[in-house]
Formats: C-alpha cells, structure tokens, sequence
C-alpha cells in the first residue's frame, strides 16, 4: 500500500508542474505550455512502460525499480538545484520515464507476493495510489505555500516518495506480518 501511494505521489508531484515549466523554460504561450509539458510527461512515461512491457521477461523488476527510484530522486534534485528552464522541464521528462513502471511494478510485486489476492487487493492498491495522487501534489503545494511560494522547495519535500519507495523495495522481499 506504501508502495502504490508513493507511486502516485512521485508521480503528481512534479507532473502538475509540467506545463508552469514548459512555458518557463521554451517562452511558450499558457496554451502550447499546457499541451507541451504534460506531453512530455506522458511520452516519457508511457516510454517506461512501453520499454519494461517489450523488455520486462529479460530484466529484474526489483532492479528496474530501484534503478527509476534512483533516476527520479535525481531528476527531482535537477529541478531543484538547477535554475535553467529548459534543464528543468527535461528533467521532468526524466521523472516521467522513471515514474512509469512504479505504478505496474507495484501491482505486479503485489500480486506475486500475496497469494490468492483478488479485486480487493487491486482495490485497495488503486485507492492508495489515488491517494498519493492527491496527497503528493498536496504536501508540495503546502511546502511551497508556507515557504513564500517557493516551488523548488514544495517539489524538494516530495523526494520523500521516492525514498519511501526505495524502503518499500527493500522490504518488499521481507515477511512483515
């Protein structure tokens, strides 16, 4: 569950400003911003996908994980640490294709790991994951209002999504119950 609300989390975090860099960072209309960034966004994450579903029998999903958990702690440091537009909107592409296996992997580990789970498990996993969706916008907007509205430091605080998921695929192999 940790899991799949870290998804959704890295995810929106970064996503929702995807256009606000987009139009920053090419000089782009409020218009073109809107459909740019977000494009980015999904072409890279769908790339992701599309890469692990081509790819996925010749590689370890735990390490493709880890791998995307490391790429999107550093692409968010990127958009946090280097004040050049283009850079950042680049590198929200990069979160894009790192957060694009969180949400399958999750639901694949989860269903390899619990036997004899059904819709409910996959209920349960999509209610967290929306969740997160909400809840990782939420704490960087609430960061970035209580800091002056200072979005590099709203986007800073939800790097602990990605070291949250990082634990959870460490312990994912551990017997916890």
């Amino acid at each position: 569950m940790l899991m799949m609300l870290c998804a959704g989390a890295s995810e929106q975090a970064v996503s929702q400003w995807a256009s606000a860099f987009a139009e920053k960072g090419l000089g782009l209309t409020k218009q073109l911003g809107d459909l740019l960034g977000p494009m980015l966004f999904a072409v890279c994450m769908g790339t992701s996908r599309t890469v692990y579903g081509k790819m996925g029998h010749r590689l370890d999903l735990k390490k493709f994980m880890n791998a995307s958990v490391a790429l999107c702690i550093g692409a968010y440091l990127v958009i946090i640490l280097i004040p050049n537009p283009v850079i950042t909107l680049l590198a929200t592409g990069i979160v894009g294709f790192a957060v694009g296996i969180f949400w399958p992997g999750t639901f694949s580990l989860a269903s390899a790991g619990i036997k004899g789970s059904g819709t409910l498990m996959f209920a349960l996993l999509a209610l967290a994951g929306d969740l997160g969706c909400s809840g990782g916008p939420s704490l960087a907007g609430a960061i970035m209002y209580a800091s002056g509205g200072n979005m590099m430091l709203g986007i800073g605080a939800a790097i602990i999504f990605q070291v949250l998921m990082g634990i959870g695929l460490y312990t994912a192999d551990k017997k916890i119950y």
